[in-house]
């Protein structure tokens, strides 16, 4: 299984959309500061994740997310969590 994630940085509230094969470990690197995109928006919250059954899917799903109607979509999902 491959994994299409996306966080929101606690100190900017701005999102950071990827993929990956490992969830967990992919996850602890962000608030490790190992992962050079989002080390200077520390701490990051885990708000949405989806799983493919394969890679080709999974930076697809990506791909869309990080586009302006999947934003958009991201923004509807979580809309009760984003607003308290």
């Amino acid at each position: 299984m491959f994994y299409v994630y996306v966080l929101q940085s606690q100190q900017d509230k701005k999102f950071y959309t990827g993929y990956t094969k490992n969830l967990k470990l992919r996850f602890d690197g962000h608030n490790k500061g190992k992962i050079c995109s989002t080390k200077e928006r520390l701490p990051m919250k885990l708000i949405y994740y989806e799983a493919c059954l394969n890679q080709q899917d999974a930076t697809h799903r990506e791909k869309y997310l990080k586009t302006y109607h999947g934003k958009t979509f991201i923004k509807k999902r979580v809309k009760s969590y984003l607003i308290g």
